[in-house]
């Protein structure tokens, strides 16, 4: 611990830039895995087929009641759709659609500033280390021959921490942002392939019901 504190205390005040930059970074990784995560934990195989049996039988309540039972992006997307079951299947898709693009863009949120968190560290890092080699030069430049090397060690130390304490937050936040990024992605396909799917069954069944509005009789068709 001893150890730590005199790291911290030898990279100068840049340590503390680079702390508050860090915790940042671990402030947008846990909110990301909530939402990832824990907020649209669901299992997408078995919603889905909930939704298809209710439509399958015309229980558009029932699908939208299993909607109701889960907070996460698809089954928000899907009752946009129910709610315009009794309406064209144009209207339907463009009700998903357009929730669509106001719930998708939410799951992407700020994980793009994990990349930037990662090079402001590093870039910090580097920063802290030309200042501290610039200090030390100048402090030696004037200083007596008797506390050269005292000074000069200081201000390396100075610069090698930062650098150190720079990658040490950069590399942490690169291996999260490309794990959160591709399991948003994951998450991403795996709404519009299951919308797909619903809608699918959502195009079959109105068409089913169209062909039933008519019934061959002997003397033509009747209503």
């Amino acid at each position: 611990m001893d150890g730590i504190v005199l790291f911290f205390r030898q990279g100068g005040w840049f340590m503390y830039i680079i702390l508050g930059i860090g915790l940042f970074g671990l402030a947008i990784i846990v909110e990301r895995m909530i939402v990832i995560f824990i907020k649209n934990r669901i299992d997408s195989v078995a919603f889905s087929n909930q939704i298809i049996e209710n439509i399958q039988v015309g229980n558009i309540d029932g699908a939208l009641r299993v909607c109701d039972r889960s907070k996460a992006a698809l089954p928000q997307i899907v009752r946009a759709g129910l709610e315009r079951a009794d309406e064209g299947l144009q209207d339907i898709q463009n009700a998903i659609e357009l929730k669509a693009m106001s719930i998708i863009p939410k799951l992407e949120k700020r994980t793009g500033y994990l990349s930037m968190t990662a090079n402001v560290a590093t870039l910090l890092g580097l920063l802290g280390t030309i200042w501290g080699l610039i200090t030390s030069f100048q402090a030696v430049a004037h200083a007596d021959a008797s506390q050269k090397a005292a000074l000069l060690s200081s201000g390396i130390a100075m610069a090698m921490n930062t650098t150190a304490f720079g990658l040490m937050v950069a590399i942490p936040c690169m291996v999260f942002f490309a794990f959160l990024h591709e399991k948003t992605n994951d998450l991403i396909d795996e709404i519009n392939e299951n919308v797909a799917r619903i809608f699918q069954y959502f195009a079959k069944t109105k068409s089913k019901n169209a062909e039933k509005v008519y019934e061959p009789k002997e003397s033509g068709w009747q209503k």
